[in-house]
């Protein structure tokens, strides 16, 4: 275990508490079943409406496999051109560029996660507006004037915005596929050509900002040096200039948000019992992991991924 057990438990339990607000939020967007009058044969009839998600997010409806298999190619050709995007602005340092794009990605996926509570509010005249308004700012302390309660708690809100508009592109099986070519990039990109420790290391060090669960922490020892300067009314020089070291507890974004997707595939496909056996698997896959992991670095995904799929088969044998 790389980090104390107080550390490790609550990183799990921030995945956790993101896993939740996630299926809250995809409960909130997901179809609803209403009867409606057809005017042709003035009969009622009961439909399956989909709610629109706000900000023009709403993803395509894909209703058989070769719908996805035809919007594979852009996921794909995105995804390649969002990290190729990622490592020129690393390589070339151009950091209000990327602190930039981190603003707008995160404005908008806390805002859809917020609008699932805010639209019920009557009071509200334009309540997306508003929603959009106080996600921005909360966007604006976390990207330009960072602290970690801060960091965490707009975590906890951007993956489910980000989820909610991938679910409905999934069904199962195109899932385990994807989830399974995400598993062997990040092993690639963490063991092979160590990406993701770059990129990492870049968005810790040169731009403070950080896409994932992040928990700063100091041995006894430091905290008791800094707890002794405090008390001090006058420091020396060398006092003011002194260097602690603090380590990072980190759990990378795509890791919780990838769960989530999964989860919220299970819980629209087949109800909330399924989803929360899939959520168990994610989480005890990402749990042995953390509880055995002794190097640096770690791809979090072939873990997550390998929970649930064994989390799927118990579903299918026992569940579904």
């Amino acid at each position: 275990m790389r980090h104390s057990l107080k550390i490790t438990l609550i990183l799990l339990g921030l995945f956790l508490v993101t896993q939740f607000i996630g299926l809250f939020v995809l409960n909130a967007y997901s179809p609803i079943q209403a009867t409606i009058i057809n005017p042709e044969t003035g009969l009622a009839e009961n439909v399956t409406l989909n709610q629109q998600l706000p900000y023009g997010m709403q993803p395509p409806e894909l209703r058989t496999n070769f719908d996805f298999w035809s919007v594979l190619p852009s996921i794909i050709i995105a995804f390649v051109i969002a990290v190729v995007l990622i490592m020129l602005i690393s390589r070339f340092k151009w950091k209000f560029l990327l602190k930039g794009w981190f603003f707008v990605v995160v404005s908008i996926a806390v805002a859809i996660s917020l609008y699932s509570i805010t639209r019920n509010f009557n009071f509200l005249i334009y309540p997306s507006l508003v929603t959009l308004g106080i996600a921005a700012i909360l966007s604006f302390f976390k990207i330009f004037k960072p602290n970690m309660y801060i960091h965490n708690f707009t975590e906890l809100l951007i993956y489910p915005g980000i989820a909610t508009i991938f679910v409905s592109i999934f069904n199962v099986w195109t899932l385990f596929i994807f989830l399974f070519l995400i598993s062997i990039y990040d092993m690639w990109a963490v063991w092979k050509s160590k990406i993701m420790i770059k990129m990492a290391k870049f968005h810790i060090e040169e731009l403070n900002v950080f896409p994932g669960l992040l928990i700063t922490h100091a041995s006894k020892k430091v905290k008791n040096q800094i707890r002794n300067l405090k008390k001090q009314k006058k420091l020396t020089k060398k006092q003011k200039n002194k260097k602690f070291k603090v380590s990072l507890a980190i759990l990378g974004g795509g890791d919780i948000a990838f769960t989530l997707i999964a989860v919220g595939v299970f819980f629209r496909a087949f109800g909330l019992l399924p989803a929360l056996v899939i959520l168990a698997g994610g989480f005890l896959g990402l749990s042995y992991l953390m509880f055995t992991a002794k190097k640096k670095s770690y791809p979090a995904m072939p873990f997550i991924t390998t929970g649930i799929f064994l989390a799927a088969i118990i579903n299918w044998l026992f569940i579904i």
